[in-house]
């Protein structure tokens, strides 16, 4: 059987995962060989399948997402490594950097702090889209804090970026942090016995996903003690859950903060802006 052959196959075995069949094959085979998915269809389609292919197809047909497979993501034009001790970067969440680059400019001394910072895609693309910025992590697993570093050494941002150990769900967690310029967070938002794809239900880290009956315990959290992490004229950016916005707008401004909702590419409530 060739490359092309094999990816026809599985293509048809994959069908019942969702509409992105024939892509999975191709980057699950392009996983395979070691090349990217453009060598794959200039260079490799009448090559021979490499022998751990099939079981590739098997793992993202069990509904293991694609990512935790091939051990990366695309996030802002950026690969990430990720591992099933982290979230998989998403589109959803480019909404949170792209507020966040409409709000601070540049500039020597210029600090960040991403609050569950997991694979570091928040915090790192942020320090490589503001050359001068310096930024921390946060995370209460140890396993994700070394993804994380893992990603700044692949992005060259070692020296910009830190990453700790801290769990806001315990008291006095934000002690000596100090004060930044911006706060993000992606916290978890998912209500709790919510209905959820298997490819998150069963594989994705549920420490990071769910957040009580509500999916708010977590901002009920962080967002009173934002004051105390921000820098005079500092600002927050938060994601949140599509129906999350009034609720959000309620807890924030509750610890005195103004804020802006910003919807993502389909026009969701995804990023609230604090103030």
């Amino acid at each position: 059987m060739t490359v092309a052959e094999a990816i026809r196959a599985a293509a048809a075995r994959l069908a019942r995962t969702g509409d992105t069949a024939r892509l999975d094959a191709e980057l699950l085979m392009a996983h395979a060989l070691g090349a990217s998915r453009s060598e794959l269809l200039l260079r490799h389609m009448a090559d021979p399948v490499p022998g751990r292919f099939a079981e590739l197809v098997e793992r993202r047909a069990a509904r293991e997402p694609l990512a935790y497979i091939t051990g990366e993501q695309e996030f802002f034009g950026r690969t990430f490594a990720v591992t099933r001790d982290v979230l998989i970067p998403r589109g959803d969440s480019e909404t949170v950097v792209a507020a966040a680059l409409d709000l601070v400019v540049d500039r020597p001394g210029l600090t960040v702090l991403d609050l569950g910072t997991g694979s570091g895609a928040l915090l790192l693309t942020m320090l490589a889209e503001r050359p001068r910025a310096r930024g921390t992590g946060l995370d209460a697993s140890d396993r994700a804090l070394a993804v994380a570093r893992g990603n700044a050494r692949r992005l060259g941002l070692e020296g910009r970026s830190r990453f700790l150990s801290g769990d806001w769900r315990r008291a006095g967690w934000n002690e000596g942090l100090g004060r930044f310029d911006l706060v993000l967070c992606n916290p978890p938002y998912v209500e709790e016995g919510a209905a959820l794809e298997p490819d998150v239900r069963d594989y994705e880290p549920h420490a990071a996903l769910f957040a009580g009956p509500d999916g708010l315990d977590d901002y009920r959290r962080v967002i009173p003690a934002l004051p105390a992490l921000l820098a005079e004229g500092g600002v927050a950016v938060l994601e949140i859950g599509a129906a999350q916005g009034a609720a959000a707008t309620r807890l924030a401004e509750a610890a005195g903060f103004a804020v802006e909702i910003r919807p993502d590419l389909a026009g969701r409530p995804r990023a609230a802006i604090l103030r």
